[in-house]
């Protein structure tokens, strides 16, 4: 995917997945739920973008940061003067015209201009053409122009029609339009939206982020794409991660699996987790599993990975009730266990 073709959203993701999780998580901070919510859900669908285009972001992202900074310390004038000698007076242009709208107030329809074209034309196509001349005409031109090229032939004849004989519509009416068309949206993300590719980028985010905006996300997300909010819950601890449980925690944690699933659980576990089991039950249990796992045969993967996952399961519950911690979890050092 090139960069021209990705909306402000899937830029916003994309940049947010290059500072890498705990980097993400700062910027997190100063977001709110919804977008926190909106970014979380596009980084988890997010496609591969090449190497250019990811630099593009880069660019674009750096240019909008400049122009900003400009714009704040000498106006616009100042921020057109620095970016016309940077980049050229039609690229500056662009780019104080971007920051405008970002940090002006948004028009109607203003959230279809971060939507995929083809999620908008999906249910577009189903209204009058009048209807659609009068959306386009108040999105950005360009998310315009690619919508209209995305409908049928006949649909954009009769939508350019309209659009140029377009008299002046009331307030009343555009409110009442995008009323509408933000219920179909919702409608439209709650059977559309599918757990592909980057759901991990949004676990690994999670799990630097403090327990109350990660509940708050998990909880919004399982009200509108269960699967994908199932998917993230299980990719945010791994059993691999025991290793980070603090010692009397993985003790808790122990204490409510069988010695058996335990053996299980570690037939396919690096040394480092087998030493952070072993370390943390009695010595007899520690022998008892060694000499399981010794002359334990071939096990079916999978059954290896439901032991593994009771593991984990106890372990997200636990902290989940607050009875246990996990290094790098959000918490105070100095935060005592009762």
């Amino acid at each position: 995917m090139s960069s021209s073709k990705l909306t402000n959203l899937q830029k916003a993701a994309v940049l947010l997945i290059s500072l890498g999780a705990r980097g993400a998580a700062k910027v997190f901070k100063d977001l709110s739920d919804e977008e926190i919510e909106r970014i979380s859900v596009e980084i988890s669908r997010l496609k591969h973008i090449s190497r250019e285009a990811r630099l593009s972001v880069y660019e674009e992202a750096y240019q909008m940061s400049l122009a900003n900074d400009c714009m704040n310390k000498g106006g616009e004038g100042y921020a057109r003067m620095v970016l016309e000698e940077a980049v050229g007076p039609e690229k500056a242009s662009e780019i104080i015209d971007k920051v405008r709208t970002a940090i002006g107030k948004g028009g109607p329809f203003e959230l279809l201009d971060n939507m995929d074209t083809n999620q908008i034309t999906s249910f577009l196509q189903q209204e009058q053409p009048q209807t659609i001349a009068l959306i386009l005409a108040h999105l950005n031109p360009e998310k315009a122009a690619e919508i209209l090229c995305a409908l049928s032939e006949e649909m954009q004849a009769e939508v350019t029609i309209r659009m140029a004989t377009m008299t002046q519509t009331t307030p009343e009416v555009i409110q009442q339009i995008e009323r509408v068309i933000k219920e179909k949206l919702a409608g439209a993300l709650n059977t559309n939206l599918s757990a592909i590719g980057g759901a991990k980028s949004v676990a690994e985010v999670l799990n630097f982020v403090d327990r109350s905006t990660e509940k708050n996300i998990l909880e919004n997300l399982e009200d509108r794409e269960h699967e994908l909010a199932e998917e993230i819950k299980k990719l945010m601890f791994v059993f691999e991660d025991i290793v980070h449980v603090e010692d009397r925690s993985m003790q808790k944690v122990l204490k409510e699996i069988d010695t058996g699933e335990i053996s299980v659980a570690l037939k396919a576990a690096s040394e480092e987790v087998k030493n952070k089991i072993f370390k943390n039950i009695s010595s007899r249990a520690a022998e008892m599993i060694r000499e399981e796992l010794e002359f334990m045969g071939p096990v079916r993967l999978k059954v290896v990975e439901e032991a593994q996952q009771k593991i984990v399961n106890v372990v997200r519950r636990l902290e989940e009730e607050g009875e246990i911690i996990i290094a790098g979890r959000g918490g105070s050092e100095d935060e005592l266990i009762v």
